[in-house]
């Protein structure tokens, strides 16, 4: 039984190897097998049907020239759900709630449509940090506004990621904890937190799917502003 709350957000080790890459490289395995039959099987069917919507979703809103980021968008986007997913097997480590993790993964990404902004559309681009129609006594202000909101936004990409996994992390182990403790003391009203458990599971699950997506459209979304 781990003795701190927050033990369960360190990597596991087993044999003195960490368990993470190893299972980092389950979902690569499964996607990218290669098959000889003239159809794919079910699986790999799924999976085609799921990046083909995930693409049409995410690249939709974004002008023509922006398509081309339509395979780093998607590898993303893969990326994340793999771990997030992944991170509620047992034995496992989730690295998105990692603060500096979400971070790497944001800034890079901010940076890139802000410098694409600002190389094939200057002046759009920092037309966005005035509204138009602005007083001339508030231009000094509401361009410093719009200027902290701009370099905010991977910091919150990265929080946002953070805190809804790590809460849903915090309330499942707060809750299996529980339902242990009464299995053994009160097994008369056991069932109860074993429900509620399930019903979080579910909810965790579906979390770690939305997260991902939100992830990616918001960064599409910066990438719309800046083509």
């Amino acid at each position: 039984m781990m003795t701190n709350l927050f033990d369960q957000f360190m990597v596991p080790q087993m044999l003195g190897i960490q368990l993470l890459p190893m299972n980092l490289l389950v979902a690569p395995a499964l996607t990218f097998t290669k098959s000889n039959r003239l159809k794919n099987n079910r699986f790999i069917t799924i999976g085609h049907w799921m990046m083909k919507t995930i693409t049409k979703h995410t690249m939709t809103p974004i002008n023509k020239p922006g398509h081309k980021w339509a395979p780093i968008l998607i590898s993303l986007i893969l990326l994340l759900l793999t771990m997030n997913v992944i991170g509620l097997l047992p034995y496992t480590f989730t690295p998105t709630t990692q603060l500096s993790m979400n971070t790497a993964l944001a800034l890079p990404m901010w940076l890139a449509t802000v410098m694409l902004g600002l190389r094939t559309q200057t002046t759009a681009t920092l037309a966005h940090l005035l509204p138009t129609g602005t007083p001339t006594p508030l231009i000094p202000a509401l361009i410093l506004i719009e200027t902290v909101s701009l370099f905010i936004r991977p910091l919150a990409l990265g929080v946002r990621l953070t805190a809804n996994l790590t809460a849903g992390h915090l309330l499942l182990h707060l809750i299996s904890t529980t339902t242990m403790s009464l299995t053994t003391l009160m097994p008369i009203i056991a069932p109860l937190p074993m429900t509620i458990l399930l019903l979080l599971t579910i909810l965790e699950i579906a979390v770690a799917l939305i997260q991902a997506y939100v992830f990616t459209l918001l960064l599409s979304l910066y990438l719309q502003e800046n083509t």
